[in-house]
């Protein structure tokens, strides 16, 4: 039985003490009746108190177990949380890493373009030396003057593959550029969706 109904009953039994100092025979037999109905509801009142006890006992139970898995809610989420931002970190770091690649294919391409350029020029200045040779030759055709012409066309030959490697070489630096900026694209999209909130 809980504290509260014992300190209930010992209140009515002090009520009641007075009573019962009484003469016996000036007890009426409904008095008698009032003190069993007054110590049953007494009883009553303390079954009920107990079982509100035991009910907010067993809420308050139930209350910390929730608490407990919250916490350990809350401790997961914050390890997701740091998981989170160690990938983002990660990502952030390939990302300033893939950057510098490209800067530097980025140089070599425009290096490799200059030097294409020159070659071009070159190879424009062979073909005007080429075609000035052919008309001396149309007009006197010497040996001298055709085996010059034969190292210049040799020559320009040469240089028209090695544009032609130059070229091809230029080509794979774009697309090596190209492969290396979707990959920086979807860096910056992980990134930006490991930024937004859960």
């Amino acid at each position: 039985m809980s504290p509260l109904t014992l300190c209930l009953l010992c209140a009515l039994a002090m009520e009641v003490r007075p009573a019962s100092a009484a003469p016996v025979g000036s007890l009426e037999p409904a008095q008698d009746e009032e003190l069993t109905l007054l110590f049953h509801g007494a009883l009553q009142l303390g079954q009920a108190l107990n079982s509100v006890y035991r009910t907010t006992e067993a809420q308050l139970v139930e209350a910390r177990h929730s608490l407990g898995l919250y916490g350990r809610a809350l401790g997961l989420l914050g390890q997701e949380v740091n998981q989170g931002q160690d990938a983002a970190q990660e990502l952030q770091a390939s990302l300033l890493k893939m950057q510098i690649e490209e800067d530097a294919l980025k140089l070599q391409a425009e290096a490799t373009a200059q030097a294409l350029g020159e070659m071009a020029q070159g190879q424009q200045v062979l073909r005007e030396s080429m075609q000035h040779l052919e008309v001396q030759l149309r007009g006197a055709w010497l040996g001298h003057a055709r085996q010059e012409f034969e190292a210049l066309k040799a020559h320009a030959d040469k240089q028209s593959l090695i544009l032609w490697v130059l070229k091809g070489h230029t080509q794979r630096q774009r697309q090596e550029m190209m492969a290396q900026q979707h990959q920086l694209q979807q860096i910056q999209e992980r990134l930006h969706t490991a930024a937004l909130p859960a």
